[in-house]
């Protein structure tokens, strides 16, 4: 054989190497959360790492790391910009400090019930805020998911505002959540998550305020004896994407943002679900459930929702309202 033909063929190998490893390359992304392995949350996630590497035979590789793991909430939003973490579920309230205008679903009362966010995660608004939110940050958002409606948890009946007056209530770590408790004179302390059991049960809080699966999977139930239904939050989560995972992902980017929108609308029906029988459940544990008028309590917020210091516009708002 000559020399030429040799380097010929030893070339031709190095490219047929090369193509097989491309072929076989892997890409490995983390998706990081606060919640539970027992969650909802972390179940979907975990369906939906398994059929990205179902369908795009292993190419894609999704680690889903629970429990803040790899970080509390205010960390594994930043660590989006670092590339510490390259898919996280967030609330629209921590996401608020980056881009505002995308919290104003989780604000008191704005949010009338399931059929609404159903209208609400379709519309031109929601799309027109995604953008708006990966224009100021680099991050994708690739699906909302219903967390459902926030009720206070505590030792005592809370009827109405005044119940309020003074109680020391756990809330995450973000400004709009100081909205409700401040406007019906509780006195709301910011707190991580994976810290609020035990600040429940010492005492260091009077109460905590959190959906029925949330009060249900987090045991909160077992160190707090009332059940307050007073709704005053519908809450999602925003499950988001830095642009350099998926810029990684490359081809198979419309096969993660087709799972990864089928497992919001999957967890969202099955949370809101749970929150139509967990009533009946916490009763049977023993847990005094309250039925509450929420009026008096959406009366105390309303002149904030409008007023100096929201970070949406009033055309926000009221397209929100008229959907």
């Amino acid at each position: 054989m000559s020399f030429r033909k040799f380097a010929v063929l030893a070339v031709a190998s190095c490219f047929a190497w090369a193509g097989t490893t491309a072929a076989f390359a892997q890409v490995s992304l983390k998706w990081a959360h606060v919640y539970e392995v027992e969650s909802a949350y972390h179940e979907a996630a975990v369906w939906a790492a398994d059929e990205i590497a179902r369908l795009t035979d292993g190419r894609v590789e999704i680690k889903v790391f629970p429990a803040s793991t790899l970080g509390k909430e205010v960390e594994i939003n930043e660590g989006l910009a670092i590339g510490s973490v390259d898919i996280i579920y967030t609330g629209p309230s921590f996401v608020e400090r980056y881009y505002g205008p995308i919290a104003i679903s989780d604000y008191p009362f704005i949010m009338r019930g399931w059929d609404h966010w159903l209208s609400y995660r379709s519309s031109d608004l929601f799309e027109e805020l995604s953008q708006g939110y990966n224009d100021a940050t680099g991050n994708q958002v690739l699906g909302l998911v219903y967390y459902g409606q926030r009720h206070v948890t505590s030792n005592k009946p809370i009827l109405k505002p005044e119940d309020m007056e003074g109680l020391k209530i756990r809330v995450p770590n973000s400004p709009l959540m100081l909205m409700f408790p401040n406007a019906v004179g509780a006195n709301p302390t910011p707190m991580a998550f994976s810290e609020v059991y035990l600040a429940l049960q010492q005492g260091v809080v009077d109460a905590q305020e959190n959906p029925l699966p949330t009060i249900q999977f987090k045991r909160f139930y077992e160190v707090q004896s009332n059940i307050n239904l007073t709704g005053h939050i519908l809450n999602s989560l925003l499950v988001i994407a830095s642009n350099d995972a998926i810029e990684r992902v490359g081809d198979d980017e419309a096969i993660l943002r087709e799972v990864l929108e089928a497992a919001s609308m999957r967890v969202s029906n099955e949370i809101y679900q749970s929150e139509q029988d967990l009533v009946a459940w916490f009763r049977e544990q023993g847990i005094t459930v309250n039925e509450v008028d929420r009026k008096p309590f959406q009366d105390a917020v309303r002149p904030l929702l409008t007023g100096d210091g929201v970070p949406y516009t009033l055309e926000q708002f009221n397209r929100l309202g008229e959907l």
